[in-house]
């Protein structure tokens, strides 16, 4: 039986890898085993992050809505729980947008949700 080398796969599987880590300091960028192990724990932490992410912009979207409620003289939860009871279906994210370039409906928004609690 013929003997199998492996040398094209294997090359092109370290040169993606080491492009992959292009930018690693020390050896992490130019040996093909530190720069796998550096690869394999980036795309981990590329994982962890994307789902962070989403956390994050959801607090981040509070914290704006918060900021224009306490403007208007009302908290967040009350603002939230008054859009709800009114039955405006906005998301955090639309509130969030509103409140930083559109003060006025958002302002609008707010008294609906004062109305709906009192």
């Amino acid at each position: 039986m013929a003997r199998v080398k492996h040398s094209v796969p294997s090359r092109a599987r370290h040169k993606k890898v080491l492009k992959i880590t292009k930018g690693q300091r020390g050896t992490k960028s130019t040996l093909f085993r530190r720069a796998n192990e550096a690869m394999l724990a980036s795309l981990r932490y590329a994982t962890y992050d994307r789902r962070d992410r989403k956390r994050e912009m959801r607090k981040l979207w509070i914290i704006r809505i918060n900021a224009g409620a306490h403007e208007n003289g009302i908290s967040y939860s009350r603002l939230i729980n008054g859009l709800r009871t009114a039955g405006v279906e906005v998301n955090r994210k639309q509130l969030a947008e509103m409140a930083v370039t559109d003060p006025a409906a958002f302002t609008a928004l707010v008294e609906v949700a004062k109305s709906a609690v009192a």
